[in-house]
């Protein structure tokens, strides 16, 4: 039987779940680090991490990890946040309580927390693991903030729809498989190249220019830069890494050219994975 795990962080009702679901049967993990380590060894198809929140910005841990583990990013897909207040039937808003969820959702519901002196926010270690807790501690003066589908599996009452202070909350998830491992999701995802990102990684000398030159290598060549994000190399000081997301694909001629170039005076170079769309 072919194996259809897919690795995500958090408890069931999780955004990343509801990402998960789009590639195959989701599997929960505690954390990052074990959802890459569960792709790595090859107990699971890939796994979904998220990679950037348009409120919360990125997510900087995994861009640590992509780099870290042998993983190639075959898909990108992005999911709506829709923060839910819930709580028990029966519990009040109006009475003093507080509210579990993690604490990026928190932050981005400061406009409710403000209309809403009596309660009091608390941070815990994940949305859907904060219905949950709700759900088994039958504390009515107890709320969470987390998605509709994780209060309809722990049965919680949707109180408020919409918590979030602006409406264009979106994340963006890397569907990550083993770098050796071939997927479906090549096939399926944007056959015309054209339509693909490409996601790659490099260091660079530390001299005048340098960053300008490699930045040269896709403008030149009228290639279309969607993100570049830089992470401290930690092998020295004040050295980094630059995680770089362009249009096209790596087989492109265009961009194979761009990479050759980038190799000529880059330290190092990896391409994290040329990917589509998976709605």
């Amino acid at each position: 039987m072919t194996n259809r795990l897919v690795a995500y962080q958090g408890e069931p009702g999780a955004y990343s779940e509801i990402a998960a679901l789009r590639f195959g049967d989701p599997a929960p993990f505690e954390s990052f680090d074990e959802a890459f380590y569960a792709v790595e060894h090859r107990s699971v198809s890939c796994a979904v991490i998220p990679i950037e929140n348009s409120l919360g910005g990125s997510i900087h841990h995994n861009y640590d990890l992509l780099l870290q583990h042998p993983v190639r990013i075959v898909a990108e897909t992005f999911v709506s946040v829709e923060h839910c207040l819930l709580g028990l039937p029966g519990a009040s808003e109006e009475k003093k309580g507080k509210v579990l969820s993690h604490p990026q959702a928190l932050s981005q519901c400061r406009k409710f927390f403000a209309s809403h002196n009596n309660l009091k926010p608390e941070v815990a270690y994940d949305t859907a693991g904060s219905a949950k807790v709700i759900a088994e501690e039958r504390n009515p003066a107890h709320f969470a903030i987390a998605s509709k589908r994780a209060g309809e599996l722990y049965g919680l009452k949707i109180f408020r729809e919409n918590l979030a202070d602006e409406e264009w909350n979106i994340t963006r998830f890397f569907c990550i498989t083993h770098e050796d491992h071939t997927t479906e999701l090549e096939l399926r995802t944007a056959p015309d190249t054209a339509r693909q990102k490409t996601s790659i990684v490099f260091t660079l000398p530390n001299e005048p220019g340098s960053l300008f030159r490699a930045m040269a290598t896709l403008a030149l060549r009228d290639i279309d830069l969607t993100k570049i994000e830089s992470r401290p190399s930690k092998l020295k000081a004040f050295e980094y890494f630059f995680y770089v997301d362009f249009i096209g694909s790596q087989s492109d001629a265009t961009i194979h050219n761009a990479l050759t170039h980038l190799r000529e005076f880059a330290t190092m170079v990896k391409v994290l994975g040329s990917y589509g769309v998976v709605a």
